[in-house]
């Protein structure tokens, strides 16, 4: 559906985005990462046409973006991190304007009628937009995206600066969309990006850094074991006996849970079964060990790995891909066309 290939962007003696290639296959959600100023909504702006690249291409189901904008852009639907809204008008109005923007064919009541229905703002059509709280105007960004009907979404931090409640909302919003398009969702909250995308795009300095599924990515990146541990211990002792043990990396209070007893975060060296030597120890010094539970690597650690790592790697190493996250998948068919 997306292809990018060696796409870069300069100002000047600055490089904001730096050969990027990767392909985007139709009904994929994914998530597009970074730290502030890696390059992630340049990177979206080129694709979507809003800016051009300095050197490489984007095509978009087999239009190039800079050769067909029309053709390419009809696939498109975009919310910026901010949208782009006039304050001054009614939701309706508003959408109306987009609609003749872009130039849309469709029945022009029922389609918008449809759309609102979908995101939810039927309620609000005859108020200003200003008057809207920020989870009603990201709904109505949300809107203005749909009203081409797209078949790719590409969403620009689309729950900053809402409460938990909007948030919970605009991501099952995401979730619904998804499941007849294709969504590019850039995000602050990893969290969110972990239980919205089935794969992950991470850029750091405008390279790309993996690109990889999700669940791949934490496979590929990490073996550590990481365990939460309750003690029956001396809470003063546990820490530094726990953290001589040979191949321990991490040993972190975590408080107490019931009378008597210490909660520990114990993260091994990688490749490290940690648990025989943990209970020998514990053994030794007449230490019971009550309850022991695996913990996950988050998207948030995987991130920070991946981030630190590529300041210290010389970009001709190459990203994490997804061959190599998950060797044992065949690659797919490309349904660019």
């Amino acid at each position: 559906m997306i292809e990018v290939t060696g796409l870069t962007k300069r100002y000047g003696k600055k490089t904001a985005v730096d050969n990027l290639t990767f392909t985007i296959r139709r009904g994929e959600i994914v998530g597009f990462l970074g730290p502030n100023g890696a390059g992630k909504s340049t990177t979206m702006n080129m694709l979507t046409g809003y800016i051009a690249p300095t050197v490489g291409t984007v095509y978009v189901n087999g239009y190039n973006m800079m050769d067909a904008p029309e053709k390419a852009k009809e696939y498109v639907g975009y919310l910026p991190e901010i949208p782009p809204l006039y304050m001054d008008m009614t939701v309706d109005e508003y959408l109306n304007f987009v609609f003749g923007l872009k130039k849309c064919k469709f029945p022009r009541k029922e389609h918008l009628n449809e759309i609102c229905e979908v995101v939810r703002i039927g309620h609000v059509r005859h108020r200003m937009v200003r008057n809207l709280s920020k989870g009603y105007r990201q709904r109505v960004g949300l809107a203005q995206a749909l009203i081409n009907d797209p078949r790719i979404l590409i969403l620009d931090e689309p729950t900053v600066g809402l409460d938990p409640k909007e948030i919970v909302e605009i991501r099952n919003l995401i979730l619904k969309l998804g499941q007849t398009r294709t969504v590019i969702l850039s995000s602050h909250v990893l969290s969110e990006i972990q239980a919205i995308c089935e794969r992950v795009i991470i850029v750091n300095e405008g390279h790309l850094v993996a690109d990889a599924l999700t669940e791949d990515l934490a496979r590929s990146t990490t073996a550590n074991s990481r365990y939460v541990v309750r003690l029956a211990a001396p809470e003063d002792q546990v820490v530094p006996v726990l953290s001589q043990i040979p191949g321990m990396l991490r040993v972190e209070m975590k408080g107490s849970m019931e009378p008597g007893t210490v909660d520990v975060l114990i993260e091994a060296e990688k490749d490290v079964d940690i648990r025989r030597a943990l209970f020998e120890e514990c053994a030794k010094r007449g230490w019971y060990i009550l309850v022991i539970t695996p913990v996950g690597v988050s998207l948030e650690d995987i991130f920070l790995q991946l981030v630190d790592e590529s300041k210290s790697t010389e970009p001709a190493d190459g990203p994490l891909t997804l061959d190599e996250a998950n060797p044992s998948e065949e690659t797919k068919e490309d349904d660019a066309q």
